[in-house]
């Protein structure tokens, strides 16, 4: 018998993330690892009247195709996926690797030559997602895999997943409906200012919000979910940080990121772990030292660090940034064809001002 925590993440994922309506075309996106919660999608979307499709692969599919794939064939881009996030009205991918470490030990040039490959694809999400022709969402199916980098039993991930969705409540819909009420409150109260200022024992940094649209993190893109965020002005970010979580690039962990910023770019960077990655990945291209988004964590659920950025990136008291591609939405103009979030915990000793005024004191909004 199915989960009924699995049949309702689905049903939050159709009804409210991706707002499946008669005639829509979802391409669905996981590995076979992912099946439970496969089928649910399948029966909802078509009960929904959607048109679902689906784009399975093997759990080791791209561990395979690093160490068989030729250079053209890195350089190819996959021509359904390419079709879907052109033509279809959403896609829902499934995070369910069993070995998230299985790309460890491909070298980064590979990496950033495959990921220039997926840059249409990239693209094409961010553009269409930004006046919601296309409704994108992702979220995350428990593995052993997954539990093994958290540190937990496969049990005890699972009830931490489920718990983060929300779908332990008998209707989680309603959960996150109310997550974007609270969550537009913040935002009214910060979106129109201009200076952002962080300080911490990890962190000095300034950067410009001014005329930059806040994005309200309630389910509808990722699940979880539990986030504020913008793209801030591509010049204004100033000063240093340390990111006091690893950053993950493609089953790669660079941990001890620290990073300097003058006028908006990356003029420093180092790590105390594959800190080869990070400087390949800075040179992708002109935007890969640019930030493409700001970000505050919001949901509390989500109190440690599993070692997956879909959870991380939201942890209440934390925030992140990304190097790379800004969603459009926001005002954002970067452009890159990496898109990779740094988190930074602000629970001690830490705040954020917004034009002068704190708004933000150790992990707490305080107005």
């Amino acid at each position: 018998m199915i989960d009924i925590r699995v049949e309702r993440l689905a049903k939050i994922l159709v009804d409210h993330s991706a707002q499946i309506k008669p005639g829509d075309r979802v391409a669905i996106e996981a590995t076979i690892a992912a099946e439970p919660l496969v089928r649910a999608l399948y029966a909802t979307i078509l009960e929904r009247g959607g048109e679902p499709y689906l784009l399975l692969e093997l759990p080791d599919q791209d561990e395979i195709f690093f160490r068989v794939a030729s250079d053209e064939q890195l350089d190819a881009v996959p021509i359904f996926r390419k079709l879907a996030y052109e033509q279809f009205q959403s896609r829902i991918r499934i995070h369910s690797a069993t070995n998230t470490r299985a790309l460890s030990g491909v070298l980064p040039a590979r990496q950033k030559r495959r990921q220039r490959a997926l840059s249409p694809i990239l693209e094409a999400q961010m553009r269409r997602g930004a006046d919601r022709s296309f409704k994108w969402v992702t979220t995350l199916f428990p593995t052993e895999g997954y539990a093994m980098e958290a540190e937990q039993s496969l049990r005890a991930f699972e009830d931490f997943v489920f718990r983060a969705c929300h779908t332990d409540q008998e209707d989680p819909v309603a959960y996150w409906k109310q997550v974007e009420v609270n969550q537009r409150a913040i935002i009214q109260r910060i979106e129109g200012h201009d200076q952002v200022v962080l300080r911490g024992p990890n962190v000095d940094l300034s950067l410009s919000i001014k005329g930059r649209k806040f994005l309200n993190g309630a389910g509808m893109n990722n699940m979880p979910d539990g986030e504020i965020y913008t793209g801030p002005v591509e010049d204004s970010v100033n000063g240093w940080v340390r990111f006091s979580y690893p950053a993950i690039y493609n089953g790669v962990m660079v941990e001890g990121v620290e990073l300097t910023f003058t006028d908006g770019k990356v003029t420093q960077a180092r790590a105390a772990k594959n800190q080869a990655m990070l400087l390949e990945m800075l040179e992708s291209d002109p935007g890969a030292r640019y930030v493409g988004e700001f970000a505050i964590g919001t949901n509390y659920e989500i109190d440690r660090f599993s070692h997956s950025i879909l959870f991380d990136e939201k942890i209440g008291g934390s925030f992140h940034m990304a190097l790379g591609a800004g969603y459009p939405e926001t005002g954002s103009k970067n452009k890159s064809i990496i898109h990779w979030d740094m988190i930074c915990g602000m629970k001690e000793d830490s705040e954020i001002l917004v034009d002068g005024e704190v708004i933000y004191r150790n992990g707490q909004f305080i107005f």
